[in-house]
């Protein structure tokens, strides 16, 4: 029987790397993986669908999934995942001591639709008693200037958010026009050690536990997403795809909690991954939809209160039909 070939575009991730060079196979498919700069990964994708399957902004993908007549869905598989109270990063003269300081001041990221900054404008309204409208919000690149949004938004009422063309927000949170850069990466001010320019929460790895301890959303950055038309021809796929994939993880954590070789250059590094694995339940890195439910549903609330998503998705809808595990093995 002649194998269904699928395009697949991801970054290089060790979880994904067996199923990527071919040691782990998914049933009927053989595929052609490519790994462009992840950017260019999302732009390409989000305009032109070049590739079956490819790794998405969480943000992007929740903008996209939601509009009428959708022709992406998400296989329940993580790329990337982050804890993000690391992500702030102030001017000192802004006298910012916590998160409740931020009301009435600027911050800055670089695009509205950025996953990272979504989790935590989120959180400052949950918890923090911030909301969107409390903030006056900049967009522009972080270490270059100009940062284009790649998805359409409907911003809400009262929401006030600026686009710099010709400034970085590196260079803006360094000389105090705006108070706070909410991004993924360090801003290169702060890399180069500038006087003026710290992290809010220097204990950001404390805070992150204990959110998670509280919570259990464990932030999904970048989703696996896959053509409708595929799914439509070919239901199967969808199962085979991500059996592949989990199969590729699992055997990517054997070799980080490995104690017989030091396969990466690190000390100690077994040691700290069998703790992690211990803490998160045997799986530090979930895949599936019941495993990751808070989250799931945590940021399609997100995206749909920011603007984002177009409508509030159920969790379910955003997956192929039958995406349940026990369906799967």
């Amino acid at each position: 029987m002649k194998k269904l070939h699928l395009t697949i575009a991801t970054q290089d991730y060790d979880h994904f790397r067996d199923f990527r060079t071919g040691e782990v196979r998914a049933e009927g498919i053989e595929h052609t993986w490519l790994m462009p700069e992840l950017h260019e990964i999302f732009a390409r994708f989000t305009a032109n669908r070049e590739w079956d399957v490819s790794e998405l902004s969480f943000a992007k993908f929740a903008a996209q999934v939601t509009r009428k007549n959708a022709d992406i869905l998400a296989l329940p598989v993580v790329c990337s995942r982050h804890f993000r109270f690391s992500a702030f990063f102030v001017n000192k003269n802004s006298k910012i001591k916590s998160a409740k300081d931020l009301k009435g001041k600027t911050i800055g990221s670089p695009e509205w639709a950025h996953t990272a900054a979504v989790y935590m404008r989120g959180w400052l309204g949950d918890e923090c008693g911030v909301g969107l409208k409390d903030v006056h919000w900049y967009q522009a690149g972080l270490n270059q200037p100009g940062r284009a949004e790649k998805v359409e938004l409907s911003i809400p009422p009262g929401v006030t958010l600026t686009r710099v063309e010709d400034k970085s927000l590196s260079d803006m949170l360094a000389t105090g026009e705006i108070d706070c850069a909410l991004v993924a990466r360090p801003p290169d001010c702060f890399m180069r050690g500038h006087p003026d320019v710290e992290r809010l929460f220097p204990n950001y790895l404390e805070m992150e536990e204990d959110y998670y301890a509280r919570s259990k959303v464990w932030p999904i950055m970048h989703v696996i997403a896959i053509k409708t038309s595929i799914l439509d021809r070919d239901p199967w796929v969808a199962g085979s795809l991500y059996n592949a994939f989990v199969e590729s993880k699992e055997r990517s954590i054997r070799r980080l909690t490995d104690v017989t070789v030091s396969r990466y250059p690190l000390p100690w590094l077994t040691t700290y991954a069998r703790r992690m694995r211990d803490a998160f339940g045997g799986d530090p890195f979930p895949y599936g939809i019941d495993e990751n439910r808070p989250t799931l549903e945590q940021f399609m609330r997100y995206t749909y209160e920011q603007g984002i998503a177009h409508r509030h998705a159920k969790v379910d809808d955003i997956f192929p039909q039958g995406m349940m595990v026990e369906h799967l093995t």
